[in-house]
């Protein structure tokens, strides 16, 4: 009887220890987000499907939304044009934005969405595709589809519109499961190049429905992704005049956390159309971190199988609200999002 005691008793403190390790764990790791020990959502956390669509497995019939949103077709003739939030991308013969996928390849053109994922991200065919404002012929091709039909390519990668953009102009699939990307005319995403544009000055960052203050999203240095050694820096940290030192990726957008996410347990609260307006950030190399303890740094797997930054356990996102890098405007949205720290912690107004 003493001994089987005993052992329950062993039993219940590795259990312990065990928990005590994941939890130090989160955060920690290698070098790179390759590295990383990613923490695994528990609980009840909702599967979501794996293109962050809305579409697929316990979504319906998977058809596009109702009200008409982007079909496959042709491309008709293709302009770039600034596009709200996302900077110069290429746009459709009806001005709908057009999207490529991380996980397609440009050398060579192949697409690696399929079945349901291709009813959330129609194809754009290749048949009557012309070159406008802004495009370079020359940067444009087709691959062949496993059923045949011909799809367009823009410097290699394969082009798709988004079936929850409902009029032209609309971007909600630009960071998608953080794969999917508005395109830039040269094939590469279009937020790329507007990071590139984008000055490390004062930032008005006054959108509207925002709320905040003229001072609250005066910044500093935003949009720095380099080092005066030149060392390439993907994860940062800026004065903000209310805020104070708080995180922001390599395009100088501010990263934002969610109260009704957890950190340990790890749940998700951002899913479904909730990612149309937060888009969950990409893991960074620890190597490329300034500013912020390299041991806040992690990464999380999320419930659709792509991997989402991490600062102090808690997933970060960036808010389609901000029309520019040094932004603001998702901070104390719904009294439920923040700006982060560079402790990890929750933003707070000074005063």
């Amino acid at each position: 009887m003493k001994t089987r005691t005993m052992r329950r008793e062993i039993f219940a403190g590795s259990a312990a220890v065990a928990v005590l390790l994941l939890t130090a764990g989160c955060g920690s790791g290698g070098n790179s987000a390759a590295k990383q020990d990613a923490v695994k959502p528990v609980g009840d956390s909702k599967q979501l499907d794996l293109y962050g669509s809305g579409y697929g497995s316990g979504s319906g019939s998977g058809d596009a939304p109702a009200g008409g949103g982007a079909k496959s077709g042709p491309a008709g003739q293709l302009k770039a044009q600034e596009v709200a939030g996302v900077g110069s991308a290429v746009t459709d013969g009806e001005g709908f934005t057009l999207y490529r996928f991380d996980k397609d390849t440009a050398k060579p053109p192949k697409s690696n969405c399929e079945g349901d994922c291709a009813q959330a991200w129609p194809v754009v065919l290749a048949d009557d595709a012309q070159a406008g404002a802004g495009v370079d012929a020359a940067a444009l091709g087709s691959v062949t589809r496993a059923d045949g039909t011909k799809q367009l390519t823009v410097g290699g990668w394969p082009v798709y519109r988004y079936a929850k953009d409902t009029k032209a102009g609309d971007a909600l699939g630009e960071g998608v499961g953080g794969t999917w990307h508005a395109l830039g005319p040269d094939g590469k995403p279009a937020a790329a190049g507007k990071a590139a544009g984008s000055g490390s000055g004062m930032g008005a960052g006054m959108g509207s429905g925002s709320g905040m203050s003229a001072g609250m999203s005066m910044d500093m240095g935003s949009g720095a992704n380099s080092t005066a050694d030149g060392k390439k820096v993907s994860l940062s940290v800026r004065q903000n005049a209310q805020l104070g030192s708080i995180v922001q990726n390599a395009e100088g957008w501010t990263l934002y956390r969610f109260d009704k996410d957890s950190a340990w347990p790890m749940k998700f609260g951002c899913l479904d159309a909730c990612l149309d307006t937060w888009k969950p950030a990409a893991p960074v190399d620890k190597t490329q971190v300034s500013g912020i303890p390299a041991k806040l740094v992690g990464s999380v797997k999320r419930p659709d199988g792509s991997e989402q930054l991490t600062i102090d356990c808690w997933p970060v996102y960036t808010f389609t609200g901000d029309k520019q890098p040094g932004d603001v405007n998702g901070q104390g949205k719904q009294n439920l999002w923040f700006a982060v720290t560079d402790q990890g912690k929750k933003a707070k107004a000074a005063g």
